[in-house]
């Protein structure tokens, strides 16, 4: 299988980069081909702006949805975009390493989502009636394919419970699971995370490789989290909000996964 690992980490003797090292040297052994794009090391420019188009007019609006959508159909596209596109076609899954940064993924991986996710890519396809709002959710250009999150954070794991001071992880998680990977079609694995980094010692690195190890060697074993797929008869359409037999009373985040 081919695997790509979207990688943001600005030191490369860190804790995110020895374990992006092990994950390459894991996949590799098993068989995978792996591809990494390292946006610290790349200089990824993150900030979306009039020059991801060789067409674009200057002196005229900017508009982002519609010149991205023309860009990527003319093959007008910066080459840093392009290229990126290209592997994730290529790619059967899909890792997104990071450490979790106020709440978040570094702003470096933000600006790889808003520049590669071009309009007609991953968002802006298929049908908007009143039977379907658009190939998203369960479906799109990355249907088939499959993502995880490998997330590192200084904190302690019950500050991310369900009663904890930083709220729980699925819910600081899910703008990006649910909305930026099964969005565009991904099936979305469970994520991999890695609480009080700071507290990281030669014993800890050794388990943690070991649960990553597992996690990998079953990366395409692994039940996804079960999102509801929107036009799979959960929501309303053109509403896209759910239908009052499903999940009746629920609220939030949690109820958009199918328990």
């Amino acid at each position: 299988m081919n695997v790509l690992i979207v990688y943001a980490h600005p030191e490369p003797s860190s804790l995110n980069g020895a374990l992006k090292d092990f994950s390459v040297k894991r996949l590799e052994a098993a068989g995978h081909a792996v591809r990494v794009s390292d946006l610290y090391a790349m200089q990824w420019k993150a900030v979306v702006d009039p020059n991801d188009s060789s067409e674009h007019v200057p002196g005229t609006p900017f508009n982002v949805s519609a010149e991205s959508a023309r860009a990527l159909r003319n093959g007008t596209q910066s080459e840093d975009i392009a290229a990126e596109q290209e592997k994730l076609k290529w790619a059967d899954a899909v890792i997104f390493q990071f450490p979790l940064w106020w709440f978040s993924m570094p702003a470096i991986m933000k600006g790889w989502v808003d520049r590669v996710y071009a309009y007609g890519f991953a968002y802006g396809v298929g049908e908007h009636s009143d039977k379907r709002w658009g190939d998203r959710y369960g479906e799109g250009s990355l249907a088939g394919k499959r993502a995880m999150l490998i997330v590192t954070t200084g904190g302690w794991e019950p500050h991310y419970s369900a009663r904890g001071i930083n709220g729980p992880i699925d819910d600081l998680l899910f703008p990006i699971q649910h909305g930026m990977l099964f969005y565009p079609g991904f099936d979305v694995l469970p994520p991999f995370l890695v609480y009080r980094t700071g507290r990281m010692d030669e014993a800890k690195f050794s388990q943690a490789c070991d649960a990553l190890g597992r996690r990998l060697d079953e990366l395409w074993s692994t039940r996804p989290i079960p999102y509801r797929r929107q036009n799979a008869g959960d929501y309303d359409i053109p509403e896209c909000t759910l239908k009052d037999d499903v999940a009746p009373g629920a609220t939030g985040f949690g109820a958009h996964v199918a328990r």
